[in-house]
């Protein structure tokens, strides 16, 4: 099972990260990057077969292909975000994980704008 895999590299990144902790907090560092980053790849191809199963599914439904990729993209900046912002917290950066979130949300709210306006749009062709 694959989680077990990802729980005995988080165990045991976490494990040698405290180890290093004390006299090397450089690698230690290194070794919890190296960790999230692992994990992160290996689950890849995962959101790839569950985004192929969503775009074969609106197009059984006629859905906007627009829609489902700006919703999938979001999706997309809001998890490398949160990697992003935890990894500057790890490393005793908070300030530039906030940053970090900050340019996420901002981003969000710029590939938002195309289903806002649908959904306004929608919203006034149906008020009489």
């Amino acid at each position: 099972m694959e989680i077990i895999q990802i729980v005995s590299i988080g165990l045991i990144a976490a494990i040698l990260s405290i180890i290093l902790k004390k006299e090397r907090p450089e690698f230690s560092m290194i070794i919890s990057l190296l960790a999230g980053t692992i994990i992160f790849l290996m689950m890849i191809s995962k959101v790839q077969a569950v985004l192929e199963v969503f775009y074969t599914l609106s197009s059984r439904m006629n859905i906007d292909l627009l829609y489902l990729t700006t919703i999938f993209k979001i999706i997309g900046i809001a998890y490398i975000t949160e990697f992003g912002a935890q990894v500057c917290r790890d490393a005793g950066e908070g300030s530039i994980a906030t940053k970090i979130e900050f340019g996420g949300k901002i981003l969000i709210m710029i590939l938002s704008i195309p289903i806002l306006m649908a959904l306004l749009d929608l919203i006034i062709n149906l008020i009489p």
